[in-house]
């Protein structure tokens, strides 16, 4: 496996979608059933308009109750946020794995030439990393000299009392 990889070998290409005109509840529990934390909404034509997140959701409580009202009611396009964050198809496993530690998002949407193609989440990149294993070590020759003996100290360190 290699970090520079596209992320199109990880990301998520079946996705639910909502339309900015679906209705909020239906929206809520379409997320519930199928447990995940959000999802890209699109116009008729495909287009990414926004997303949709649990915490967008939690607002339909919060206005109802700021209403006094069991919950809010509502579009998707009332609760969805609409600046939304994405990367490109041919962003790598590093630079995803950058933007991840570098944001407060769980997930990407992911564009070709801004069409929607996909979603990478974190978990995507996490299950992508545990999977690199260095092939081989490789030491440049001007670093030998000043190499940690962190694995001689620690033998030494155990040996001693042997």
């Amino acid at each position: 496996m290699n970090r520079n990889a596209p992320i199109s070998k990880y990301m998520a290409t079946q996705l639910i979608t909502f339309k900015p005109t679906d209705d909020i509840w239906h929206a809520i529990n379409i997320i519930v059933k199928n447990k995940i934390s959000g999802t890209p909404v699109v116009d008729n034509k495909g287009a990414l308009v926004g997303m949709l997140s649990e915490v967008d959701c939690m607002r339909v409580m919060l206005e109802g109750t700021y209403n006094n009202q069991p919950g809010g009611m509502g579009l998707v396009k009332d609760y969805m946020a609409v600046n939304v964050t994405t990367i490109d198809i041919n962003t790598t496993l590093l630079e995803a794995a950058f933007n991840f530690a570098h944001s407060k998002y769980k997930r990407f949407p992911v564009l070709e030439n801004n069409k929607l193609v996909g979603q990478l989440s974190r978990s995507d990149v996490l299950k992508a990393i545990s999977k690199l294993r260095p092939q081989m070590k490789v030491i440049p020759d001007s670093w030998k000299p000043r190499m940690p003996m962190t694995n001689a100290s620690k033998a030494s360190r155990y040996t001693e009392n042997a």
